[in-house]
């Protein structure tokens, strides 16, 4: 008879270590389903977290052949066929501290997510006997965002996050925070871009993997750009806001970017200065030229159709 093996990462008391289960293939079965086959039948003192299994609470998230992904969701029949094999890994999802086995610590996680204030802050016109209405057209802004269950899926993957949890939010913060920005009855959307703002909003790496394993299709890089505009449009200022304008600047100007004059508005002088050794290799290889301090480009060909569509993108973007 066929059967499938798990090879399952365990944490218990300060050791990890990966204990193997093999148990009889059931068609149509999930992930979770094998978890919970060995806990009831091999092994009870196996840890994880499940509730709805229904791919609605979000708790049963971890890592199956190195993919974070719900363990009520995923298909035992998908996972072997992908892979090609009957031996599946099971871990913990990434980027979180692990309590037990496949059971990851969500505290300092919820703390993180405080942050960002999400709630609403209801404008001054609404009041316990009118509600707060809203159009169907304003609801359909953020609608999407409520979707996101706190897997943490996104999270496990992000990059970002692995090379430094302290001066990086979560994704799904950034998307939790917009949700709120985004929020027509919301009178106050700086109290959820600020703080995002302050906790490493243009630090994100564009890895997109926050995107390719959210399981409800949601994001969160798109959150991170969007709060990244309202920022700048707010007058919020770092490095990052700097080369935003100094890029659009450039792009509107000539359709050229002048990498001279951009570090020089991203970084100031000072900071500049200190890249001068790396500037004088850029300039041996001919990817800079500090000449065009003095020369500017001139525009490209087309220019005002460039310009026509920064235009139609600033007024979409109102």
């Amino acid at each position: 008879m066929r059967q499938i093996t798990y090879h399952i990462h365990r944490f218990n008391e300060g050791r990890a270590y990966v204990q193997s289960y093999t148990f009889d293939y059931e068609a149509d079965r999930t992930i979770l389903w094998g978890l919970q086959k060995i806990k009831d039948t091999l092994d009870p003192t196996l840890t994880f977290v499940a509730a709805c299994r229904s791919a609605v609470c979000g708790a049963c998230s971890v890592k199956v052949n190195g993919q974070a992904m719900l363990g009520c969701e995923a298909k035992i029949d998908e996972i072997t066929e992908r892979f090609g094999s009957d031996e599946i890994t099971v871990a913990p999802i990434g980027n979180f501290d692990v309590i037990r086995d496949l059971v990851v610590d969500w505290e300092a996680k919820v703390s993180r997510l405080k942050e960002v204030a999400p709630w609403i802050f209801v404008k001054p016109e609404f009041t316990t006997k009118t509600g707060t209405r809203q159009s169907a057209a304003d609801f359909k802004k953020f609608v999407m965002n409520t979707e996101c269950i706190l897997c943490g899926c996104c999270a496990s993957e992000c990059n970002k996050l692995s090379a430094n949890r302290e001066d990086f939010l979560d994704p799904y913060v950034y998307t939790k925070a917009n949700r709120f920005v985004m929020d027509s009855r919301d009178v106050s959307p700086m109290a959820h871009t600020t703080p995002a703002f302050n906790h490493g909003l243009w630090k994100c790496v564009h890895c997109m993997n926050c995107i390719t394993r959210c399981p409800k299709h949601l994001k969160p890089e798109k959150d991170i750009s969007d709060l990244r505009r309202v920022a700048t449009q707010a007058g919020l200022s770092n490095k990052g806001t700097r080369h935003a304008i100094a890029f659009k600047q450039d792009l509107l100007k000539t359709g050229r970017l002048n990498e001279v004059t951009m570090s020089l508005k991203t970084d100031g002088l000072l900071d500049s200065a200190k890249q001068g050794l790396y500037a004088l290799r850029l300039w041996k290889h001919g990817k800079i030229n500090p000449f065009e301090l003095v020369v500017p480009h001139k525009p490209v060909n087309g220019i005002e159709g460039v310009r026509t569509i920064g235009r139609a993108v600033e007024e979409a973007g109102k």
